[in-house]
């Protein structure tokens, strides 16, 4: 057997493996309640670039990826790194066997874009039953 052929059957040390602490990149904790979705996803958007991750969660237009051995276990660091920065309610929200991080990604995504008309109506409502002589100066 050639040096060659062993090259190319071992994986290759990828950025994404040197990361011991996702937390130390995306300190934000997602969750229903306190909702910082936009700045959680920029920062786990700009970790994923950095690390030469991106496509696990937002591949390219027309893009065929060759999903091997080291995609597979790429795809599930992806996974652990949304997994430990959601909060356990979300966590069992999206959790499904077999997603890929693509999927994963895709269900926090929904969950949180797919409300902003209603929320929106909701707002506009609570600001309109709002009746100023509650409030006896500017700073209330």
């Amino acid at each position: 057997m050639t040096n060659d052929a062993t090259k190319s059957s071992s994986p290759s040390f990828h950025p994404a493996y040197s990361v011991s602490n996702i937390k130390n990149f995306v300190p934000i904790i997602l969750e229903n309640e306190n909702v910082h979705y936009a700045s959680w996803a920029e920062l786990f958007l700009n970790t994923a670039r950095a690390f030469d991750v991106l496509d696990h969660i937002a591949p390219p237009a027309n893009a065929v990826l060759n999903k091997d051995a080291q995609w597979d276990r790429l795809d599930a660091i992806v996974k652990q790194w949304i997994y430990s920065t959601i909060s356990l309610d979300l966590l069992h929200t999206i959790l499904e066997p077999g997603a890929s991080a693509q999927k994963a990604w895709n269900r926090l995504k929904d969950i949180f874009n797919d409300n902003q008309n209603s929320r929106a109506v909701m707002l506009e409502q609570q600001f309109t039953n709002i009746h100023m002589d509650n409030y006896p100066n500017v700073s209330s």
